[in-house]
């Protein structure tokens, strides 16, 4: 624990060192504080002992080090305004579109690299089922889910389908499988009967693909916008890391498993450099908090920087992002 003075001298060079990335002399401190410039120097030094602090060779200033960045997380971060810091156009979006808006949002609010963890498979059942007959060998299938998610697909017989046959096929479908979750055992399961005719079976043996495309296609998605921006960043880290970086980010199953620190709950996490488990986020730091229903997280909203990074705004605009999801999620899967 450090002392009332102490705090206020490390809140104000990590703050000077945010605004401005160039280390924080005892003269540029003085002008705020009513203490002379010899107190300033001790508490200075004191920090530095402590290890909050570095002084590099370079300069007579002070910069923020990992754990001076996580003191000042923890305990001198400002109160929060009660201006939300970002607002997410999230109105009438199907799921897969809002998670780009917020993703694409919090990178250009942020200036930072965003990353958004859509909903898992098992949260998403089918709502309805058409089958449409184009022409008399062609069939459409649409299968909308509780997601809002819209797949369609064309099938083509070498003869002529039975219209009779297509429209059982649809009341059939919408019976066994409305309220199904898109798993693929699960909707073969539900799709097949001893009791249908050959020929029926055979009809929906032909359409099971429009499903399993369905459950494929709604995987654990990753949603990520900014790569440039943090590549842009002032940046001391060498090339291999930078290549750690990237191949991380192309890893969606090491993606996934990093962000799932935010699962637990909707207050925000932070990780610092060294705290990160995944050696191409050591010299970054990790802002996330997870979103969902009540008693049920759905996904995850992160942000990847630098160390020096604006550590009250981009905490801000994580936490308002994953509560705006959350209230779209209730809305969007009916539960309030």
């Amino acid at each position: 624990m450090l002392t009332e003075r102490q705090e206020t001298v490390l809140q104000r060079v990590v703050e000077e060192y945010l605004a401005g990335g160039a280390p924080v002399g005892s003269k540029a401190l003085a002008a705020g504080f009513t203490w002379g410039p010899s107190t300033i120097r001790h508490e200075l030094a004191c920090l530095e002992e402590l290890g909050l602090l570095a002084h590099p060779h370079t300069s007579a200033g002070r910069v923020p080090t990992e754990s001076g960045y996580r003191y000042f997380v923890d305990r001198l971060l400002p109160a929060s305004t009660q201006e939300p810091a970002v607002e997410l156009a999230l109105v009438r979006r199907e799921v897969d579109e809002a998670m780009r808006v917020t993703t694409e949002t919090i990178s250009q609010v942020t200036n930072l690299l965003a990353i958004v963890t859509a909903p898992p498979i098992e949260t998403a059942t089918i709502r309805h089922i058409e089958v449409l007959t184009l022409q008399p060998q062609v069939l459409m299938v649409v299968v909308i889910t509780s997601t809002g998610a819209v797949n369609k697909r064309l099938f083509t017989f070498d003869h002529q389908v039975d219209t009779g046959l297509a429209d059982w096929a649809a009341a059939y479908l919408n019976e066994r499988l409305v309220g199904t979750g898109l798993g693929a055992r699960r909707l073969t399961q539900r799709l097949l009967d001893p009791s249908l005719t050959r020929a029926e079976t055979d009809f929906l043996l032909a359409l099971m693909p429009v499903f399993t495309d369905l459950a494929e296609a709604s995987e654990d998605s990753v949603y990520i916008d900014g790569t440039a921006r943090l590549l842009a960043q002032d940046r001391s880290g060498d090339v291999s890391e930078l290549n750690a970086l990237m191949d991380m980010l192309e890893r969606r199953v090491t993606m996934l498993s990093l962000l799932r620190v935010a699962l637990g709950g909707q207050e925000v996490r932070v990780r610092i450099g060294a705290e990160n488990d995944q050696p191409a986020l050591r010299s970054l730091a990790l802002v996330a908090a997870g979103y969902g229903l009540p008693q049920r997280p759905l996904g995850t909203v992160s942000v990847i920087g630098p160390l020096r990074m604006d550590y009250p705004h981009v905490i801000s605009v994580v936490r308002d992002a994953a509560t705006q999801l959350s209230r779209f999620v209730a809305e969007v899967y009916e539960e309030r």
